[in-house]
């Protein structure tokens, strides 16, 4: 009896180091996994131009102008068929929206797709679409704002994306957007893209070399809880907003931290904080503490004052690509 309990625990040991040493690598695999990306572009490709979240009444002009653009580097442009269309809030129902983007991702010939403008709903067709086709011919999706619904998405689908500038950006004079339209152009085209950003006293110095996501804060405090919730682990979060109060900013983050978001992130690069609402009761610090003040537990280096998000300085970012980020407080540099 007693030899027979001793075999039953060794073999209970063997059993359960055999789970943890499995679980191990499983996480070393996940952790080491090399994105997909996309090819650069060429003169004589074809981008698709969609319309995943928000209305684009009378902003015809605008993608005109994004087809000039395009047509200037040589390349074709298709547009969705119910881009100009209007369900309640949004460029068309869900199903026309999805149909859209279900078309560009499905078309071998699409080697590009661009989102027209961000406002709200593509989450709300995320689960509709099929990365089937995708999967076999990867293509370029690029957008911001609310657009991080789908960068996340196609990261824990394995793909590099790119956070940049959208069709409506074109509203602004060409000649005030010039690094915002530059930046897009050689992220297209596989031109290399470094950074130096201005200083700041809140910067937390640090080196380290990782991919880079994130995207829209709202947007990620979102997609918590989901599929789709980014994992940090390893990785250097970027985060931009607008048109939210200090408080609602704080509670997103303080969220995500509760979440364990930032428990194994390497860094920390902030955009541009945009349109600060003005509460009754004032907040008692700038945005940057604020930021701080949350983060204030971890040791990786905060870089501040990257120009990208909803100015009209918005330099792209190949998301999901491993980045070099140099923090001082006199400047950093982003070196992709």
């Amino acid at each position: 009896m007693r030899k027979n309990l001793l075999v039953l625990n060794l073999f209970c040991v063997l059993f359960f180091l055999g789970i943890k040493v499995n679980n191990a690598q499983t996480t070393i695999e996940k952790s080491n996994t090399v994105l997909i990306q996309p090819s650069y572009l060429q003169k004589g490709d074809t981008v698709a131009i969609v319309a995943p979240a928000g209305i684009l009444k009378n902003r015809e002009g605008e993608i005109n102008k994004a087809k000039a653009l395009l047509k200037s580097w040589g390349l074709h442009t298709v547009v969705g068929k119910h881009i100009f269309n209007q369900g309640r809030h949004f460029a068309g129902t869900d199903d026309e929206r999805c149909e859209d983007f279900q078309n560009a991702l499905d078309d071998k010939s699409i080697r590009a797709i661009w989102c027209a403008r961000g406002g709200y709903g593509s989450a709300r067709i995320l689960d509709k679409l099929d990365w089937t086709n995708f999967n076999e011919s990867p293509k370029w999706i690029i957008g911001y704002s609310d657009i991080t619904a789908i960068h996340s998405e196609l990261h824990n689908l394995g793909f590099l994306s790119l956070h940049a500038m959208m069709c409506t950006s074109l509203q602004d004079d060409v000649a005030t957007i010039k690094e915002t339209i530059s930046t897009f152009k050689n992220a297209l085209f596989g031109k290399p893209l470094n950074y130096t950003l201005e200083g700041s006293k809140y910067n937390n110095p640090g080196t380290v070399s990782a991919p880079i996501i994130g995207g829209n804060l709202t947007i990620l405090h979102t997609m918590l809880g989901s599929k789709t919730s980014l994992d940090t682990s390893g990785k250097i979060l970027f985060i931009e907003e607008i048109g939210e109060y200090k408080y609602h900013i704080d509670r997103m983050l303080q969220s995500l931290k509760r979440a364990g978001y930032f428990d194994n992130c390497k860094g920390v690069i902030i955009g541009d904080m945009t349109k600060i609402k003005r509460n009754t009761t004032p907040w008692g610090s700038s945005i940057e503490q604020l930021i701080l003040d949350v983060l204030s537990e971890y040791n990786f280096p905060i870089a501040f004052n990257m120009k990208a998000g909803h100015e009209k300085d918005n330099r792209a970012l190949i998301l999901g690509r491993t980045i070099t980020l140099k923090v001082n407080k006199t400047s950093s540099e982003i070196l992709f």
